[in-house]
């Protein structure tokens, strides 16, 4: 007698394969989420679904020999030890010095092509509002139907086919001894009923603002846009309902579209009380902070006019005391490095001299790689008000 067993899982292997890949691409999202939140291939996609992003962590496993040895075979001779040394990565990629070409070979990277929500799902999976507290009037709701219960009666578009034709059988099998589909009748029709069910959810806006003076370079543009553009998908993908308010400002203020604020070239000097003076105008004007919870973010370099740094933190100190957060990205030059500007910016005003507020949030960013970094401060989770 023959037993014969068949894998079934080998009919499958193409699709554990595939998954397997996906899993991989996943984690080597991960590892790489601060140089790909700023990639420009994301931020200046236009609306596209799936972008190309380099994966530079997809290697697979396979066995390394020590070519200084003659013997290369899928097999030991019995003459290893633990400790023997099989195989040495080589240093690829290295030049032969500045100014002239290298002889070495580069290293080899896959560019996978990933859906943008899929990278969004991963960098919002820890993020959050804030603070975000229970206000007293809750006027903003999320309705979504849920069907409850089966009638005789309803209109025919929500006619349930399958429970009609289950009843038609068993009314065939009760007049004439048969279980089988015949002629429908009214008393065979069923209906669904539904109910809407209302999700309340805490009034929200943010203002976002972004200085567009003279000395915001394309460095330190693209990455206030660049912060900007996530935190926007961020919040319309976890809150239904959010607000948000877009303000540009150099020497003066002003409420703009958010096609505007992404767009405006850089031009004129700064004065940053303009910008919180208007950012209150329409909080007291929109959104009451006994009715809404309220978040600033501003992005600038920090480069303020000097007569103006009085102002510009009064004001600062009352969008602190009359907001949720309150949040200051300071922008520094590219390829600064470790050199970091302390004198006269306004992040370290702001950390001198609103160091004791728990609701204000200052960042520095001196390169793309701390955009994700920033976000995670932002938005991370801090708890919610009693």
């Amino acid at each position: 007698m023959s037993v014969q067993r068949n894998d079934w899982s080998l009919q499958r292997k193409g699709i554990i394969d595939q998954e397997r890949h996906k899993e991989r691409i996943k984690e080597a999202i991960r590892k790489n989420l601060g140089s790909i939140v700023s990639s420009e291939s994301i931020i200046l996609s236009d609306g596209r679904k799936r972008v190309r992003v380099p994966m530079r962590s997809l290697d697979e496993y396979k066995f390394r020999f020590d070519h200084r040895k003659r013997k290369h075979v899928g097999q030991g001779d019995g003459k290893t030890k633990i400790g023997d040394v099989i195989g040495r990565e080589n240093q690829q990629g290295q030049g032969a010095g500045p100014g002239s070409a290298g002889d070495q070979p580069g290293q080899d990277y896959y560019e996978a092509e990933v859906d943008i929500d899929d990278i969004a799902a991963l960098i919002f999976e820890d993020l959050q509002l804030p603070f975000l507290e229970e206000k007293a009037r809750q006027a903003v709701q999320s309705r979504t139907t849920k069907f409850t219960e089966i009638r005789r009666v309803g209109a025919l578009s929500n006619l349930d086919k399958r429970r009609t034709m289950m009843e038609n059988i068993r009314r065939q099998a009760r007049e004439k001894g048969v279980a089988k589909l015949g002629p429908i009748k009214k008393e065979d029709l069923r209906f669904k009923s539904w109910e809407e069910e209302i999700r309340y959810e805490s009034n929200a806006v943010v203002l976002a603002i972004m200085d567009v003076s003279g000395s915001m370079g394309e460095f330190k543009k693209y990455i206030a846009r660049s912060f900007f553009f996530w935190m926007v998908r961020f919040l319309r993908t976890k809150y239904d309902q959010v607000k948000i308010v877009f303000i540009s400002h150099h020497t003066e203020a002003r409420e703009v579209s958010e096609e505007a604020f992404f767009t405006q070239g850089e031009s004129g000097g700064t004065v940053v009380s303009s910008a919180y003076k208007l950012a209150l105008d329409i909080i007291a004007e929109r959104f009451p902070p006994q009715d809404w919870n309220v978040y600033p973010f501003h992005f600038s370099d920090g480069d303020n006019y000097y007569s103006d740094n009085e102002e510009a933190v009064r004001m600062a100190d009352y969008l602190i005391d009359t907001c949720n957060v309150f949040g200051y990205g300071e922008i520094g030059e590219e390829g600064a490095g470790s050199y970091r500007r302390t004198s006269g910016a306004l992040l370290s005003i702001f950390n001198d001299r609103l160091h004791n507020k728990d609701r204000f949030i200052g960042v520095r960013i001196d390169n793309k790689e701390e955009v994700y970094p920033a976000l995670k401060e932002f938005f991370g989770k801090r708890g919610v008000s009693a």
